[in-house]
Parts: structure tokens; sequence; C-alpha cells
């Protein structure tokens, strides 16, 4: 009888692949594992750009994620880049088992940050986000930050010309020439002797 519950056992085993045995034990009775789960930078993919002097930070948040709102921020990482806090729209509320009431945010958030560049575009401009979020089966990511470099902003248009910067020079040149005129008047200039 107990050779007859081994095979048993041992081909049950075999069937199952030692799956429910290989599950640690807070895995157990739950249909996913860890392999169900999306990497980081596929759950929540995060981008920056410039648009009409705003810096937009946008996160798109994989089915089945989310984030955080008050675990997200943007710091300044170019040199002379002054940027303010992250703006960003109310989020959905979700009562968390671990951190309390949340709001967070699901499949797509877009913030904006006043900046101020003091390097008038000498370097490049970066920008540091932290953000963390969790999957709805139960998977909770470790704070994650990325240095982003916005799009829009990697090659800035020079200074524009002002109007009367043309007239100043040509003015300047003329006076220069008018001066020169008049003060030869009258002169004469010794010819070498020969």
């Amino acid at each position: 009888m107990s050779l007859n519950r081994a095979l048993i056992m041992l081909s049950l085993l075999v069937m199952t692949g030692g799956s429910a045995i290989a599950k640690p034990w807070w895995m157990r009775g739950i249909e996913s594992n860890e392999t169900d789960f999306l990497s980081p930078d596929a759950a929540f993919r995060a981008g920056a750009r410039l648009e009409n002097g705003t810096l937009r930070v946008r996160w798109v948040i994989a089915d089945g994620y989310y984030l955080y709102r008050a675990k997200m921020s943007v710091v300044a990482e170019s040199p002379d880049l002054v940027v303010s806090g992250l703006s960003l729209p109310r989020g959905t509320l979700k009562t968390d088992p671990y951190l309390g009431t949340q709001e967070i945010f699901t499949q797509q958030v877009e913030g904006t940050v006043a900046y101020q560049r003091l390097d008038y575009g000498a370097h490049t401009l970066q920008i540091k986000v932290t953000y963390q979020g969790c999957a709805e089966a139960g998977l909770c990511y470790p704070p994650i930050t990325k240095v982003l470099s916005p799009a829009g902003s990697a090659s800035l248009p020079p200074p524009a010309a002002h109007d009367w910067e043309g007239v100043a020079i040509g003015g300047g040149a003329l006076a220069f020439l008018l001066a020169g005129l008049l003060l030869r008047k009258g002169r004469t200039l010794p010819l070498p002797a020969a």
C-alpha cells in the first residue's frame, strides 16, 4: 500500500512539475508567481519633454499596475538648473494594507515642473525622477530613480538677435568714419624725403 501511495505522489509531482512545492509559503494559494510580474521599466515607463517653456514629465503605466502619487518627485540633475515641485493631477484613492489610503495613478499620468536655467543653455538639461508603484497582484517595487534628458532640450536655438544691434553697429561705424574725416580736415601728411 505504501508503494502505491509513493507512486501516486510521484506521478502527481511529475504532472504538476513540482510547482506546488516550489512556491514559497507567502505565494501558496496565489495563482501568480514572480515571472508573472513585469520588470520595473516595463511596468512604469517615464519620459520628459519641453513644450512651450514648460517641462512635462509623463509616466505610462501597464495594465494591472499603479503608481503612488506621494512617491513621485522630480529634482534637477544638470548644473545650474533650478526646478520647483512636481505638479500632478488628483489621483484615485486606494486603501493599501501597508500604507493606508493613498492616491494612485493607473494607465498614465503627466505632471508639469516649473524650471529655470542659470547656465543659459551651456549644459544638457537633465532631471532626476523618482517614483514607486505596485502590481494589483500584490508585488510592490522599491523606489525607482531615473535620470532623463527631456526631448526638445538637446539643442537650444541661439539667442534671438535684436533689431537695434544692427543699427547700433552701423551707427558706430559711421560715427567713427565721420570723426576720422573731421579730425583730418586741414592736416597734411608729410611726405617722405626722396
